[in-house]
């Protein structure tokens, strides 16, 4: 029982990595706007960050160090710190969309303004990094999480046409009225919502956290190869219902409850609960993630005491950078931004930061003096080669994509 439960470590980071905000509105967008069309570029995705987070995972459990720490070790502190600044200030504005994610939930379920509770979510989620122990954490938002699978239950209750849904998939085109350089740029942001920097700081800085070791190498691949495809699949459902519902009717999603929508006219009140319960659990898990993620990004690579495992006293460094980069996030969104406009424009910035999160990854993972005999394997090393190739394509073609196409206009 205790591996079954040890195995949501790799549920919350799918639920909060792959569904967060950006997801939810993303992927219903993309669904809206081009069918089942992009349906191909999640897969990438998933097999993507699976291969990454399974080296993150497996370097953290062989060496008991988190990857961030052994890139600046291995790469040197130039390289790292570059790779620090760009991946914090990606996470930074996810961090921003998180929190506002969780506030735009609560606005869902009582018609108050979402600006309202973003102050509340951000105390809350300082005081359970602050207070809840890691285990704790993991599994109560994970296993919450796993109320977003209503997607699913009401995409089958929509009785869609499934061979519709399926020729859309296998046969991408795209949509009279779309152009080219849209399809390619949401493409790029579906592509950075799966590949986020922050999921293989956090699943690796995780794995440290939960004191894995040689003999939980088994247990780290049954969470990458269970927890990532689960969110992978939830993203094709969010898809497919405004797919389903809103595409035949030229209806665009730009709001959470346009979101909910299709799954409310399929199940109800009951639906609407479950999908609640569902988007608070997720994005607050993201919530946490990401902010976590600054906290352990900063603090190892400066060489601090850093993790909830360590008393607060004994990291306070490490809380402050947590305390400051959830002050920042609040700062940003209470501007007034829109925060799926900021979901939006951080996926696109994560595209951009993928080469520097995966590369140093790829030299650790194969390193003997770390390793000893679990480096990658050959298949391992050319897989991860070929993704390493696409993603600094898209790093390359994501701004200008994002400037022709007036983020998505």
């Amino acid at each position: 029982m205790k591996k079954v439960l040890q195995v949501t470590l790799g549920i919350l980071t799918a639920i909060g990595g792959f569904v967060d905000i950006g997801d939810l509105v993303a992927n219903a967008l993309v669904g809206a706007r081009f069918g089942m069309s992009l349906a191909w570029v999640v897969i990438v995705g998933v097999i993507g960050i699976c291969l990454y987070a399974e080296m993150s995972g497996r370097v953290a459990a062989v060496t008991g160090r988190a990857v961030f720490d052994l890139v600046r070790e291995r790469m040197g502190p130039r390289t790292a710190l570059l790779n620090l600044v760009a991946s914090n200030l990606v996470n930074l504005l996810t961090l921003a969309a998180e929190v506002a994610g969780v506030a735009l939930a609560l606005q869902l379920a009582t018609s108050v303004s979402y600006l309202l509770f973003v102050p509340l979510v951000a105390f809350l989620v300082w005081f359970v990094i602050w207070r809840m122990p890691f285990e704790q954490m993991e599994r109560m938002f994970g296993l919450a999480g796993l109320a977003l699978l209503v997607f699913a239950v009401g995409l089958w209750q929509l009785g869609p046409d499934w061979g519709s849904l399926a020729h859309q998939a296998v046969h991408p085109s795209v949509r009279s009225g779309e152009g080219h350089p849209t399809y390619w740029y949401y493409a790029i942001a579906l592509f950075g919502a799966a590949m986020t920097p922050y999921e293989v700081f956090f699943f690796s800085s995780g794995a440290v956290e939960e004191k894995w070791t040689k003999k939980d190498l088994n247990l780290e691949r049954a969470n990458v190869y269970i927890g990532f495809p689960l969110g992978g699949l939830l993203s094709l459902a969010i898809a497919a219902t405004t797919a389903v519902v809103f595409l035949p009717r030229g209806i665009a999603v730009d709001h959470l409850s346009q979101v909910a929508l299709p799954t409310v006219m399929a199940l109800g009140k009951v639906g609407l609960a479950f999908l609640i319960v569902g988007f608070v659990a997720a994005t607050f898990g993201a919530a946490l993630e990401t902010t976590l993620s600054s906290g352990y990004a900063v603090s190892q690579y400066l060489g601090w005491q850093w993790g909830k495992l360590v008393r607060p006293r004994d990291a306070a460094r490490f809380h402050a950078v947590v305390l400051v980069s959830l002050i920042l996030g609040v700062m940003l969104i209470l501007t007034t931004l829109d925060p799926i406009k900021v979901t939006e424009y951080s996926l696109v910035f994560s595209a951009v930061a993928l080469p520097l999160t995966y590369f140093p990854i790829l030299v650790v993972a194969n390193d003997p003096g770390y390793m000893k005999d679990k480096v990658n394997s050959g298949l391992s090393n050319a897989l991860a080669t070929g993704y390493l190739i696409v993603i600094t394509v898209v790093a390359l073609a994501a701004i200008p994509l994002m400037i022709a196409t007036k983020a998505g206009a």
